[in-house]
């Protein structure tokens, strides 16, 4: 589940200034995500774009799923898993 690669990785790099140097590194590139992808497997990590764009409207679906065609909003919006990753990686030591 990219869910937990994420952490995995975000718990590594936190550990690791010379990985957290690396993934920063990724975001320069002309395809960020993909460079981001392709370094992150090159390190052993299970993560590739197609599952890190999907992993917001995942959610909203389960949600919608769950009750079943009951009285619930569709989430508006979701999270970018990696915008949100990056977010956290800058402002954590």
């Amino acid at each position: 589940m990219i869910e937990i690669e994420l952490e995995r990785l975000l718990k590594d790099a936190k550990a690791d200034p010379d990985l957290k140097i690396a993934l920063l590194k990724t975001r320069a590139g002309n395809n960020p995500v993909e460079d981001f992808c392709a370094f992150c497997r090159s390190k052993g990590y299970d993560i590739n774009a197609g599952e890190l764009f999907t992993v917001g409207m995942t959610a909203s679906d389960a949600k919608l799923r769950s009750v079943n065609g009951g009285g619930v909003n569709a989430i508006d919006g979701w999270d970018d898993a990696y915008e949100q990753f990056f977010s956290t990686l800058i402002w954590t030591n």
